[in-house]
């Protein structure tokens, strides 16, 4: 790959990593809908975006829970009960994921993206 173009997708993830940031923190969302399609963009494979993805999520969670407290934005007995279902649900979703092939995986991102979108603009 020519410098060049690595120059250039290494700032596309800088700035896609900037922008998560500032939606997680802002919407809580950022990961999965802003740097899976970019990562994806950069010829990053699908299951490597998404796990990149939640590797980030680690340090843009904790800066994000930490000023948010700081608001008094933060529950914490709701937070430990979606946790523990998320904890369950993403050791569930890492079996599934090596038997669910590339192209499927992409094609349920986005109608979730699409579904979520919809329901989102209608108010519904």
């Amino acid at each position: 790959m020519r410098k060049g173009r690595v120059l250039v997708l290494y700032a596309i993830l800088g700035v896609t990593g900037l922008a998560a940031g500032i939606l997680s923190a802002l919407l809580g969302v950022g990961g999965g809908i802003i740097m899976v399609p970019a990562m994806t963009y950069c010829g990053v494979p699908f299951k490597v975006a998404v796990g990149t993805s939640l590797a980030v999520i680690i340090p843009t969670s904790l800066m994000g829970v930490i000023r948010h407290y700081n608001l008094g934005n933060v529950d914490f007995k709701v937070a430990l009960l979606l946790a523990t279902g998320a904890v369950i649900g993403a050791n569930l979703g890492v079996m599934l994921v090596a038997r669910v092939p590339d192209l499927l995986l992409k094609r349920l991102f986005a109608v979730f993206m699409v579904v979520t979108a919809i329901k989102l603009f209608t108010g519904k």
